[in-house]
């Protein structure tokens, strides 16, 4: 029998709790679940009012891996939706994940957390500017820390603030709050940045994505901040060989990075994390933060 679960009054269908989703650690679905109920606080603050896409793998990183933007068949009445016309469907909607028992109802569908730039009601009006930090092998998050420390002054002198984050797979992702920006002029800005990295950086930085230019080298996606993209959410477990999290860091982590093992986190690193540091992406949601781009 399918266990029911009582979650602020939403009565939400639980199943194979005991399932290994991540073999190599033998990381359950039950432990998944915990998992987002302990960082439901910083988790929603931060999706909050933005429509959420799934990267679902409900047999584990190994098995099956599928993105979805529509509301998953079976979706409860009481699961929030906001619409989201595309080209190919005027009419969709995707799912925004406003409470606990909507995130813990999208936990049980094993999920990795995306969203745009944007949020609910304004699409393609950024209120975020992102980079994504790839390394090219044998290049690593040691590298992908050297051209975030770049890029970090480059945009503080702009008069922009940029927050670091592991992307939790191989690199860091930068985020950094705006006032709401048309995501054309957004893309725009990142990628003349992306280009000024290279520039300032050749040894280091690629900013296109041809393979053949990437060994050895850190890509700076830009390509992130269109209004069709979205990126790991903070916080959301990843489909990977072990339960990695995005999980936001301090400068000073990204600053004395020596080895990749460095800014590894796992779903177990984060409570610890919040109660010894709290969330580091909390100015993120300070208005008084949020950049004008020059």
């Amino acid at each position: 029998m399918t266990p029911i679960t009582l979650v602020e009054g939403r009565r939400i269908s639980l199943s194979n709790l005991d399932k290994v989703l991540y073999p190599e650690t033998g990381f359950t679905k039950g432990e998944v679940l915990h998992y987002y109920a302990t960082v439901a606080g910083p988790l929603l603050a931060h999706i909050h009012d933005r429509p959420v896409s799934f990267l679902r793998y409900p047999d584990g990183p190994d098995g099956q891996l599928f993105f979805t933007k529509n509301p998953p068949p079976g979706t409860p009445a009481w699961v929030k939706t906001t619409p989201v016309p595309r080209s190919e469907d005027l009419r969709a909607e995707q799912v925004v994940v406003a409470d606990l028992p909507t995130l813990m109802w999208a936990a049980n569908l094993v999920v990795e957390f995306h969203t745009p730039q944007w949020p609910a009601g304004a699409p393609a009006l950024a209120d975020r500017l992102i980079f994504d930090l790839d390394p090219g092998p044998p290049a690593t998050a040691v590298e992908c820390s050297a051209a975030a420390l770049w890029l970090r002054d480059r945009l503080a002198a702009d008069g922009l603030h940029a927050f670091p984050k592991t992307s939790g797979s191989k690199g860091l992702h930068l985020v950094v709050p705006l006032e709401p920006t048309p995501s054309e002029h957004v893309s725009a800005y990142a990628k003349t940045l992306a280009q000024e990295a290279e520039g300032e950086l050749p040894d280091l930085v690629v900013h296109r994505m041809t393979k053949a230019l990437r060994p050895g080298k850190v890509f700076v996606d830009h390509s992130q901040n269109a209004a069709a993209k979205t990126t790991a959410a903070p916080y959301t477990l990843r489909a990977r060989a072990l339960p990695t999290v995005s999980a936001p860091l301090s400068w000073a982590e990204v600053e004395s990075c020596r080895t990749p093992s460095d800014l590894v986190f796992l779903a177990d690193d984060i409570a610890p994390r919040l109660a010894r540091e709290g969330d580091l992406f909390a100015p993120l949601l300070d208005p008084a933060l949020a950049g004008r781009l020059p």
